[in-house]
């Protein structure tokens, strides 16, 4: 007897100017199955799902809802046949309320007034049902990405969706929160949710779901199911050839101080606390100084300070030497500041400019980029430094250089940008969350260009979350804890639990152990 599948992707393809996203690919998802789509930057995964729901339409192929032929012509129509989907970039309205955004094109009314006590009572019960606590009155704005996340997973269940789509659902969390996520998703399928796991993160596919399918450059590989395979032959499915997972670096050797920061704080403007306390420490050449810690521990702050994205209160930040602690942003690129940031739409991209206007953003005026004399753009140089880094880096769209950044994948997205901070000319590289979002194929390479940079004679300041990337490209290691550093270690094969004490503000060095 053949198989019963809540949803059926047949033969689906779909083409867009200059690349075929999706070719011929079958999907198929039984009832209370966690089934994961595997696959590289712009393998096709999310244009795939985006099909699923009504987001686009597909140019060949059909789609069976419980053997049923359907046409989805727009999310309503998914709505309608129990289909929900938590985008990678949230769709939310960040001055409403969690509240309103859950009910957002759903709302109880009377008399032409949105009712809200009914939906406030059915919200409360699925929050108490599936364990996704949320603050219901607070602005989007006021409450962190983890519970943004949460408030998107019920705006599907408010809808009573049945067949949910998560789209890269923990590019943006901590390690907290995706070990949360991964526990509500489980509990979402025993209550009989049928669910779509995007994902490129090999651990969290195999922790997580029933069934990978596996998409390469747009084309269906393979379907296995992840209790007999592991992350190796996942990882080769994916790229198309084997993956290592650890960095081979020679021993690094620094040479003279590139950043220091001496004393410094910083106070969040809104709650008046200090968020950043006393902190000095120093970046030389030939070097990858990494900050480790859990999130919410005062990064932030930290990087905004040094990159000029945010103010110092106190203290001095010097940058070869140069005092750059209330410089612009113009000043500390002029002194060699190159910068990943941590969020690639805010401070990373101009999303309506084509990808090449976003490679040489701040660099536009050199004289390779502009005719001097009158300050009018190469056209033809810009573009050939474009499509060089375009395929050095391995950047994949559809037109190229003339595709606009907010038309990429997420995950190539990040690549130009990582592009661009590196290969122009710098003295330091402040690299925050360097490689999220990206594969293991691309980060496999990121790592490499990372530690050419260092042993190129650049220094480097790391800030991430992922603990293997800490430990696999750090010389030495600072770990913050409550705006604090709480101690200090030279990175000569340390483990995650040598850290784990100090990130949780359980053990603490001596300040003198600390400063270097």
């Amino acid at each position: 007897m053949e198989d019963k599948y809540v949803i059926e992707m047949r033969n689906i393809t779909k083409e867009f100017p200059g690349i075929k996203a999706n070719d011929n690919i079958t999907l198929k998802l039984r009832k209370g199955e966690i089934h994961a789509l595997l696959g590289e930057n712009g393998a096709g995964k999310s244009t795939l799902m985006s099909i699923l729901f009504g987001l686009y339409q597909p140019d060949e192929g059909e789609i069976l809802i419980n053997g049923e032929k359907v046409l989805i012509n727009d999310p309503n129509d998914a709505t309608k046949y129990g289909i929900g989907m938590v985008h990678q970039h949230f769709k939310l309205v960040e001055c409403f309320t969690v509240l309103d955004n859950i009910i957002l094109g759903s709302e109880d009314s009377k008399l032409g007034f949105v009712t809200r006590k009914k939906s406030r009572e059915k919200i409360n019960k699925l929050m108490d049902d599936y364990s996704l606590h949320v603050d219901l009155d607070k602005r989007i704005d006021e409450i962190s990405v983890g519970m943004q996340q949460r408030t998107e997973i019920l705006k599907m269940l408010y809808r009573d969706s049945e067949i949910l789509i998560f789209d890269e659902p923990t590019a943006v969390l901590t390690p907290q929160e995706i070990e949360g996520l991964i526990h509500i998703i489980k509990n979402l399928a025993k209550e009989g949710k049928s669910i779509l796991f995007i994902s490129h993160k090999l651990n969290e596919i195999m922790s997580v779901s029933d069934v990978c399918t596996v998409l390469r450059k747009g084309k269906y590989i393979n379907t296995v199911k992840t209790s007999e395979t592991n992350t190796d032959e996942l990882a080769k499915m994916m790229v198309g050839r084997d993956v290592s997972f650890t960095v081979d670096k020679e021993k690094a050797k620094p040479k003279n101080i590139v950043l220091r920061l001496d004393n410094v704080s910083v106070v969040d403007k809104n709650t008046k606390k200090s968020v950043v306390n006393n902190v000095s420490f120093s970046v030389k050449s030939g070097e990858i100084v990494a900050v480790a810690g859990i999130d919410g521990n005062g990064q932030t702050p930290l990087i905004n300070a040094i990159t000029g994205l945010g103010p110092v209160s106190s203290g001095t930040i010097t940058l070869l030497g140069n005092d750059i602690t209330n410089g612009t942003i113009k000043e500390r690129i002029m002194y060699g500041l190159s910068h990943i940031p941590e969020d690639r739409h805010k401070h990373g991209l101009i999303l309506d400019y084509s990808i090449a206007e976003n490679f040489v953003i701040e660099r536009y005026l050199e004289d390779r980029f502009s005719w001097h004399r009158h300050r009018l753009i190469h056209f033809e140089n810009r573009k050939n430094y474009s499509d060089y880094l375009i395929d050095n880096y391995d950047v994949r769209s559809g037109q190229g250089s003339n595709t606009t950044a907010r038309s990429m994948s997420g995950g190539n997205q990040q690549k130009a940008i990582v592009a661009r901070e590196l290969d122009k000319d710098h003295s330091i590289l402040v690299a925050c969350q360097p490689t999220r979002g990206l594969d293991v194929g691309a980060i496999e390479d990121i790592h490499k260009k990372i530690i050419n940079d260092r042993d190129n004679g650049a220094a480097v300041l790391l800030f991430s979350l992922e603990l293997d990337e800490v430990l696999n490209l750090a010389d030495r290691i600072y770990v913050i804890y409550d705006g604090e550093f709480v101690a200090h270690f030279i990175n000569n094969g340390l483990k995650p639990e040598d850290l784990g004490l100090y990130m949780t503000g359980s053990k603490k060095m001596k300040k003198e152990n600390i400063v270097c």
